[in-house]
């Protein structure tokens, strides 16, 4: 296989929702850190998420001041000598995170100390790739206006050796490899309660695909549901 093996790993509500004041709620808690625990035991080379939820779990809205870049020569893939390790995979078409090293600083031990890697279409502000050549965060690109998905996994595998991706939301860039058919597993805590109108699918968009339940597990009120592709 060309790309990485892709794991889908989220929390959910009782009603299949994955963003949410739920998600914040004491009876969430103990879902939350079965969901963390089974991250960490994958052992996976990597986790992935879009812009929307790098930005609320670790920039916080954070954007450098780009005039005090120039604009890179050309748009080109950025790669740095150190490569290795475990990675956070930023999917970031237009360049709008603001990160303020090269690594993700987290107390969860699962995720304290992943090297980024930013994921652009070529919308990005050429300042921008500067800003993060500044910082040493490898970037490519995978698209002219919106992310392909494909080409994206296949550089990841090919350039950074992921060979087990976990992907992590939200429910847009769920929906983008769902629809191209490249999850190759579910892994699904879900927490007791039910979510509200306008929180967001698992998959946004989503198409008909079918999947196997190869495993269920009850832990502190919540259910861990295991699916691969059929």
């Amino acid at each position: 296989m060309n790309r990485p093996y892709v794991i889908c790993h989220m929390t959910t509500s009782l009603d299949g929702k994955v963003t949410g004041r739920f998600l914040n709620t004491p009876v969430c808690e103990k879902a939350a850190d079965y969901y963390y625990r089974l991250h960490r035991d994958f052992k996976a080379d990597g986790f992935a998420c879009g812009r929307i939820t790098m930005e609320g779990s670790f920039t916080g809205g954070w954007y450098p001041d780009l005039n005090e870049y120039i604009p890179a020569f050309s748009p080109m893939d950025f790669l740095v000598d150190d490569l290795g390790g475990f990675y956070a995979v930023a999917f970031d078409p237009r360049g709008v995170l603001g990160w303020k090293s090269n690594t993700i600083t987290d107390e969860d031990p699962g995720y304290d100390g992943a090297r980024i890697i930013e994921v652009l279409t070529h919308r990005v502000d050429r300042r921008y790739l500067h800003y993060l050549q500044t910082l040493e965060i490898p970037y490519i690109f995978a698209g002219d206006t919106e992310i392909d998905v494909e080409e994206a996994l296949f550089k990841l595998k090919a350039y950074f050796g992921i060979q087990k991706l976990l992907l992590e939301g939200g429910s847009i860039l769920n929906g983008a490899f769902q629809r191209e058919r490249v999850i190759d597993e579910l892994s699904l805590v879900v927490a007791p309660m039910a979510a509200e109108a306008e929180d967001k699918p698992l998959f946004m968009d989503g198409q008909l695909e079918a999947y196997s339940l190869e495993d269920v597990q009850y832990q502190s009120g919540s259910l861990w549901l295991n699916y691969k592709k059929r």
